[in-house]
């Protein structure tokens, strides 16, 4: 009975060494708290700013929605993923240091590429649709592309994440047919739902 129990430890500690060489696991809970801190700021200021202009979001961005107020959304958009990005990476360094692992290893740079090349394909799609001034579907194509990318991501690092990109296609699903809560949901997304799958993560794996 004893060497039956050895023998399914040993098993046990093999299949966690694989997992640790094959999946980025210092991903960082904290960053996901904090990046959902910073779309929560950036969908704040942007309410703000519509309610300042009186703009209504669905009615103005599908009629006339001027070319500084695409700017202005644009640009905090452009802090947010920077303030998030910033975030992320100094949390998960300060993870991985904890963990005794690298940050930059073939784990994370394979993790990298397969968020990498949807979140790319979305940003240009998104473009597309500015370009053709098709604005109140820009939410719901940067929630479905984001999805995706941590769907196609989470091969690479923690499991939890692909619950989250789920979560994130079918909210951007929904912004597409009731396209006058885009930005509520998108808040929704990358605010709320950010924040407590960091907490989850943190108290899973980090505490």
């Amino acid at each position: 009975m004893n060497q039956q129990q050895d023998q399914l430890e040993a098993l046990h500690e093999i299949r966690n060494i694989m997992d640790r060489s094959s999946r980025f696991i210092s991903l960082s809970g904290l960053s996901g708290v904090f990046a959902g801190l910073s779309a929560l700021i950036g969908a704040a200021v942007v309410k703000w700013y519509f309610s300042q202009h009186n703009i209504n979001y669905y009615n103005d961005m599908a009629s006339n929605f001027s070319r500084e107020n695409v700017l202005f959304v644009l640009a905090i958009a452009v802090g947010v993923l920077v303030l998030a990005f910033g975030t992320a990476t100094y949390f998960t360094a300060r993870n991985a240091r904890k963990k005794n692992q690298r940050t930059w290893d073939n784990q994370s740079k394979r993790l990298l590429v397969n968020l990498a090349i949807p979140l790319a394909a979305g940003g240009v799609f998104c473009a597309v649709l500015l370009y053709h001034g098709i604005l109140y579907l820009v939410a719901p194509a940067m929630l479905v592309f984001y999805g995706l990318a941590l769907l196609n991501g989470s091969k690479y690092t923690l499991g939890d994440i692909r619950y989250l990109g789920i979560i994130q296609i079918i909210l951007g699903l929904v912004a597409s047919v009731f396209v006058s809560y885009g930005l509520m949901l998108w808040t929704l997304g990358f605010g709320i739902l950010h924040i407590v799958y960091g907490a989850l993560v943190y108290f899973k794996y980090e505490r």
